[in-house]
């Protein structure tokens, strides 16, 4: 068939919907009745047209053939092993190990894996590079090392300052799939999508400055996703874009490795098996927007410890979505949707100009150190729980159409609350927190 489908209708233009539409409200006004505002300052419109873009009109993201990953604490070395190979065997593409400390032994934790067909990520809860050493002679493995990030969350270097990145560069040195900046701690916490993208950039701005001359692989960003669906699918887009801006500054690879996972913030004690429905949908925006690997959380893992029936779950959410739904069968499936262009256009450049201002102020690793990071995302946490508590950001089973019969008292495996523990820190920690862990204590205490 030559002829396209739509050649004998004529193109409507923007100007020409706006007028159909303000006729349509016969005298409301037009910006307050339809145009709603974001705590990232975005106007969102009730329709989107080609006419709104000048420029290029869709964003350029890597393929959509996204793998599904395990996420696995290793406490017990042996039984990590099992679960991972069970893991493996229930359609686990890729096994990320988070490791407490060095004592970890690598032989019987990789027993029976097959390296060359199952890519495995190290998350390492240390720094050491005789331990990385032995992880980069193994194929397939690729480290993630951030010690910003675990200043950012813990308050402490793992050593000090000029040891952590004196080790840092030695791992680099023997492995350079390596480098890793995690924003989920931002999200989880609080911060606005822009901060987040913002945040991230200067965070790995830092190590650019320190590691330019040998990155030669590509960097990986571990990223929480939220309920925001479509919003959070341009946050993913604009990160890609964002760092193809300042790698190309700095002469480094212009791709990136995006391991993505909901977030906790928004998940609930209480009526819990909603937390499927939303991390299946927050899994949905990962995938939309392009991350590469996508690691499912359990609905019971805010209160539960790891069990075989939560994780089952979680997995088979993803192998729902990628072999019966096929959400990797279509190539950028968010390509031609003008909302989500501009949503990332507008998100990106937001974050640009936040970036370029932190910068000039000294750079996130000085902010960091003076605190104004932290104040700037306790800020934005404050605003987000005040809409909760005042039920405009609506958690269903929480603070809309509780269970008033849900007991959840005598089924707590982990305290599901933010910890607060009393120690010394050089900087103050950012803490994550839910939303709705006040209002879950008050119902606790009544049960």
């Amino acid at each position: 068939m030559s002829k396209k489908l739509f050649s004998d209708f004529d193109s409507v233009s923007a100007k020409a919907w706006k007028q159909k539409i303000q006729v349509d409200l016969k005298g409301a006004n037009y910006n307050d009745t339809l145009i709603w505002n974001t705590e990232e300052d975005i106007n969102v419109k009730p329709f989107y047209h080609k006419d709104d873009f000048e420029d290029k009109l869709f964003t350029e993201i890597q393929s959509n053939a996204w793998s599904i990953s395990q996420s696995i604490f290793v406490f017990d070395v042996e039984k990590s092993n099992a679960k991972a190979i069970n893991a493996i065997e229930r359609g686990a593409e890729n096994i990320i190990f988070i490791l407490p400390n060095k004592e970890v032994s690598i032989t019987t934790l990789l027993q029976n894996i097959d390296t060359t067909s199952t890519p495995l990520y190290f998350e390492l809860q240390f720094i050491d590079p005789e331990y990385a050493k032995q992880l980069s002679a193994i194929s397939g493995v690729t480290l993630l090392t951030d010690i910003i990030g675990n200043l950012a969350k813990s308050g402490n270097w793992f050593s000090t300052l000029n040891s952590d990145y004196e080790q840092l560069e030695k791992i680099i040195s023997t492995n350079n799939n390596t480098l890793s900046v995690d924003l989920s701690l931002y999200q989880n916490a609080g911060a606005t999508i822009v901060q987040q993208l913002a945040y991230s950039l200067a965070h790995a701005n830092e190590y650019l400055n320190n590691f330019k001359t040998n990155l030669k692989s590509q960097i990986t960003f571990k990223v929480s996703v939220g309920t925001n669906y479509f919003f959070e699918i341009a946050k993913i887009r604009a990160l890609r874009i964002l760092w193809k801006t300042l790698a190309l500054e700095y002469g480094v690879n212009k791709t990136c490795h995006i391991i993505a996972t909901p977030t906790k913030r928004n998940k609930t004690l209480y009526d819990y098996n909603t937390n499927m429905l939303r991390t299946t949908t927050e899994c949905m925006s990962a995938i939309l927007g392009g991350a590469n690997t996508i690691c499912n959380l359990a609905y019971d893992a805010i209160y539960h410890k790891d069990n075989e029936f939560g994780e089952r779950i979680s997995r088979n959410q993803l192998l729902v979505l990628k072999h019966e739904s096929y959400f990797n069968a279509v190539e950028n499936a968010s390509d031609g949707a003008y909302y989500i262009e501009s949503l990332t256009q507008q998100l990106s450049e937001k974050a640009l100009a936040l970036f370029k201002d932190l910068e000039q102020k000294g750079g996130f690793l000085k902010l960091l150190k003076e605190g104004v990071i932290q104040k700037k995302i306790k800020e934005s946490a404050a605003k987000e729980q005040a809409s909760f508590d005042s039920g405009n950001i609506i958690l269903l089973g929480t603070n809309k159409h509780p269970n008033k019969d849900d007991r959840m008292k005598n089924d707590l495996e982990l305290y599901p609350f933010l910890k607060m523990n009393a120690r010394k820190t050089l900087i103050e920690p950012i803490l994550e927190k839910r939303l709705a862990e006040k209002l879950e204590q008050n119902r606790l205490k009544t049960e």
